[in-house]
């Protein structure tokens, strides 16, 4: 590379790093719910069934839906962990939480939420809100 290419590329590396991209606004970044549940041992495969058969499947076609997962936990590898008795992690994830609401007052998630919290030990369950930075 010449000088001059050497000298053009500087330039527009410095006009580049001059430039600030204006960051998103709050409404346009997702949120994350999260939701530790106590599922009793003895409804584990009712639970699984409800979430794989009917929740997820009407969850995805709702606007605004990016990701749902649900995950067993298996042990605190450092820190408190979560509450005694909790043994699943629900994460929801939603383009905004206007979105998400809309998806809460909807008859699917009315219909089918219930089918997951009847089978928790606990109904006293953490909800944590998140949004992405």
């Amino acid at each position: 590379m010449d000088r001059r290419s050497c000298l053009g590329m500087a330039v527009l590396g410095a006009a580049a790093t001059a430039l600030k991209m204006p960051s998103a606004s709050a409404a346009e970044l997702p949120i994350v719910l999260y939701v530790d549940l106590s599922v009793d041992p003895a409804r584990e495969r009712e639970f699984l069934a409800a979430y794989h058969d009917h929740f997820k499947p009407v969850a995805k076609k709702h606007e605004g839906y990016v990701d749902l997962t649900i995950a067993k936990i298996q042990k605190t590898l450092q820190g408190a962990g979560p509450a005694k008795g909790v043994n699943y992690r629900f994460q929801l994830t939603w383009q905004n939480e206007a979105l998400r609401q809309r998806w809460v007052a909807s008859d699917e998630h009315v219909k089918n939420w219930p089918l997951l919290e009847k089978t928790l030990a606990d109904k006293n369950y953490t909800v944590i809100l998140t949004q992405a930075v």
